[in-house]
């Protein structure tokens, strides 16, 4: 088998994401297949399992984010909440405590 050359247009694109060089050029290097109805080669099936694993960490880490929006806006529910609460004493004529 001859040396494989790598497929330049995916080379720059993996690049632009910011993947690192050494792992753009081993990817880009593995070879296409010639025919569709063949299964991906082993070590091309093994670099996309691996980039998807990747992917999804990244996701669970955006998510939290989300998290962490959701509690700081429960927190503000609970002191505005509470702030009622103490308004609704003062109107009843209960005198607050400052504390």
């Amino acid at each position: 088998m001859g040396k494989v050359k790598p497929d330049k247009k995916l080379y720059k694109r993996l690049r632009s994401t910011g993947i690192r060089k050494k792992v753009a050029r081993q990817l880009a290097a593995v070879p296409v297949l010639a025919d569709a109805n063949k299964c991906a080669p082993r070590r091309q099936r093994l670099a996309v399992a691996r980039l998807r694993a990747l992917v999804d960490e990244v996701a669970a880490h955006a998510e939290r984010g989300e998290r962490n929006w959701a509690a700081a806006e429960a927190a503000r529910k609970h002191r505005e909440d509470a702030a009622s609460r103490d308004d609704q004493a003062l109107e009843v004529g209960e005198v607050k405590v400052i504390g």
